[in-house]
């Protein structure tokens, strides 16, 4: 993916990558080592992604574009904003209703109405430091999180969104840097899909959006 991304010229086209990691937290550039609570043997590897912590595993699909930013004329927040909205239309494919946090980077849902379209109110702290995440994010759990490195406008690392996993290595961190984020997937929403069909949908999302 880095490797890629540093040898690629203005005329190599651009390519999505799907796949599915085995268990393995990633820090991004703005992860601090106080969010990492107890990694039970889990490799924690340090990346140059945006971001904080987050974890990776089985029964999830991770989606990594590599996208000349230039070459499809758009700037990183509405490459941002693109890559949400293909996984809020993914969600909405299963009748679940993904949501965005201002400030929190990510695709949130309701836990006791996964499929509502009332409009969040929610207000987050500007510390997260030391602060519980239990009162701004009560009632929603995070199913995709987001962390992008853009280098010579082309784009990579990606999106990762959960469908069936153990969700316990979660527990082990502050995902996104918030104590207390309830971490969800497909299956906690009742939805009971497989891997493929997921990243397919998401793959053609993916595909069609960030297509000049």
């Amino acid at each position: 993916m880095r490797g890629f991304t540093e040898q690629r010229g203005a005329d190599t086209p651009d390519e999505i990558w799907l796949c599915e990691h085995p268990p393995v937290y990633t820090q991004g550039v703005a992860g601090l080592p106080e969010h990492i609570l107890n990694p039970h043997g889990i490799p924690v590897v340090q990346t140059n992604r945006g971001g904080q912590v987050t974890y990776h595993g089985p029964g999830q699909v991770v989606a990594y574009p590599l996208i000349d930013l230039k070459r499809l004329g758009i700037y990183v927040k509405e490459y941002v904003y693109r890559l949400e909205h293909c996984v809020i239309k993914t969600l909405e494919g299963f009748d679940v209703t993904g949501h965005r946090v201002p400030g929190a980077p990510g695709i949130y849902v309701r836990l006791d109405d996964p499929s509502g379209h009332a409009p969040l109110e929610i207000a987050l702290p500007a510390e997260r430091q030391g602060i519980k995440a239990s009162d701004p994010f009560r009632g929603l759990g995070k199913i995709a999180a987001l962390g992008i490195k853009v280098s010579r406008h082309c784009t990579y690392h990606g999106v990762a969104l959960n469908v069936a996993m153990d969700l316990n290595p979660f527990h082990g961190i502050n995902p996104c840097g918030y104590a207390g984020l309830e971490t969800v997937d497909l299956a906690t929403l009742r939805v009971f899909t497989d891997w493929a069909t997921v990243a397919e949908r998401l793959g053609s999302r993916l595909a069609s959006h960030l297509s000049p």
